[in-house]
């Protein structure tokens, strides 16, 4: 008598949040995949539904627990479910409680140990759970790793947060800070460089704040080092970071980014106020005067850098002063984008339990506000672009528009037109004259034998 077939294991996974979470994901459908799984597309059709979720804002909490209640139905059909990332590590074994349907509860810190948690799974475990490995140095590293995309590659750099912004629940769910060797993450972009990847983004919470665990004080590097000597290796055309921290950012970074022509012409500094006082309130370690100092770098480059930052609105006892400071800082720096928020209290930070709120009608007065503002910025900034040739890494193309999209090196939406019967296959960069500026994306057309403005000014045609 033939024995019965085993039963094929499939899963789903739902990615809540930043590129760290992106990245995250990428490393539990490798681990999985490796484990004999299969990732199929719709939570029907999987045996094991996963959501890698984010704690950041309120709404992104909200978001999960609402998907798992919607899902409950499932349970029945025999569906395992898991909350991976940020609200498993936050909330722990109380989300086995709000969602008694749930068998795994994971931080991203545990994922290396992920085969041991299926194997407790498959054996019929209810509660399996992954959360006590945020203080070890190697746990963001795991085995397998799944990349999405076959040109643009993130690395994981470093891992937790030692800042304790008082707003912020990043300490509590992803741990202190550990920062792998140089050496292993030059390894693996040279090894995603032999596989044919041209992009690379390095990845950390506060990406700047790095710090070289190699052994040898003399084989250790800076992160402006590591930058540049992740940009230097053949095959390798754009280099990215983020995010920084503005009180760990170096003026050697600049410099960085002047000498390696693959470096990209790009850094996303969060600023989250233009008032001192908020800024302290905060707990952000810098004040107005020396976030526009770094501001003042960039500026002075012999590239010009696009900046783009992150701003938090409604703080706890904002002031209508502090905010026309936020508007004014806005006009001062002329950011190409800006990712505003209204203030949100997470669970376990000081700032819960500070008085003077702002009502919520007043954040989104005050949301509004920026948001208009920053758009009249955006108009006039990519105006400039006019006229200029750039280098675009081509993603796809929109057949209704009859447009190929791309993306600059200062991280600018692109599209573009080409003579008939020109094709591109996505990862191609191709050289485009911008035509039109929108506030939040640019046009072109292909530029046949062209050199790109960025490769003139640096000497480097590539």
């Amino acid at each position: 008598m033939s024995a019965a077939p085993q039963q094929e294991k499939t899963f789903y996974l739902e990615t809540f949040g930043c590129q760290m979470n992106a990245h995250d994901s990428e490393k539990v459908v490798g681990t999985l995949v490796s484990q004999g799984y299969r990732q199929v597309p719709t939570v029907e059709e999987a045996g094991l539904v996963l959501y890698n979720t984010c704690s950041i804002r309120d709404k992104a909490e909200q978001k999960v627990f609402h998907r798992l209640a919607d899902y409950k139905k499932f349970e029945k059909q025999g569906k395992r479910f898991g909350v991976l990332g940020c609200v498993a590590q936050q909330e722990g074994q109380k989300i086995f409680e709000k969602a008694p349907y749930v068998s795994l509860v994971a931080g991203s810190a545990s994922y290396r140990n992920l085969p041991q948690m299926l194997i407790q799974i498959e054996a019929g475990n209810r509660r399996v759970t992954g959360l006590d490995d945020r203080e070890t140095d190697e746990c963001f590293e795991t085995e397998f790793t799944a990349r999405t995309n076959p040109h643009r590659g993130y690395i994981t750099i470093i891992e937790g947060c030692d800042k304790f912004c008082s707003y912020c629940v990043v300490p509590f769910t992803r741990g202190k800070e550990r920062s792998r060797t140089s050496n292993s993450v030059l390894a693996e972009a040279r090894q995603m460089a032999d596989l044919g990847y041209t992009e690379i983004q390095l990845l950390g919470q506060n990406v700047n704040s790095y710090k070289d665990s190699a052994g040898k004080s003399s084989d250790r590097k800076t992160f402006a080092e590591l930058l540049a000597a992740v940009g230097e290796i053949p095959g390798i055309r754009r280099v990215r970071f983020t995010t920084s921290h503005p009180r760990d950012f170096g003026k050697d970074i600049i410099d960085a980014i002047d000498s390696v022509p693959a470096l990209c012409d790009h850094v996303h500094l969060p600023v989250q106020s233009g008032s001192t006082r908020v800024l302290d309130a905060m707990q952000r370690l810098y004040s107005r005067e020396q976030y526009l100092e770094r501001i003042s770098w960039m500026k002075a480059a012999q590239r010009e850098i696009s900046i783009t930052s992150d701003v938090i609105v409604g703080f706890p006892g904002e002031t209508e002063d502090d905010f026309q400071k936020t508007l004014s800082l806005l006009d001062e720096v002329e950011y190409d984008a800006v990712f505003a928020f209204k203030y949100s209290p997470r669970p376990n930070t000081p700032s819960i339990k500070m008085d003077d709120a702002i009502p919520d009608e007043e954040k989104s007065r005050r949301l509004a506000a920026l948001l208009e503002k920053q758009r009249e910025i955006q108009k006039r900034r990519n105006r400039k672009h006019l006229g200029q040739t750039v280098e675009v890494m081509v993603e796809g193309k929109n057949e209704a528009r009859g447009q190929w999209m791309g993306r600059t090196s200062q991280n600018k939406t692109l599209n573009f037109v080409a003579r008939e019967g020109r094709s591109f296959e996505s990862g191609s960069y191709v050289p485009v004259r911008v035509t039109t500026a929108f506030p939040n994306s640019l046009v072109g057309e292909m530029v046949e034998d062209a050199v790109p403005a960025y490769a003139v000014s640096t000497g480097e045609a590539r």
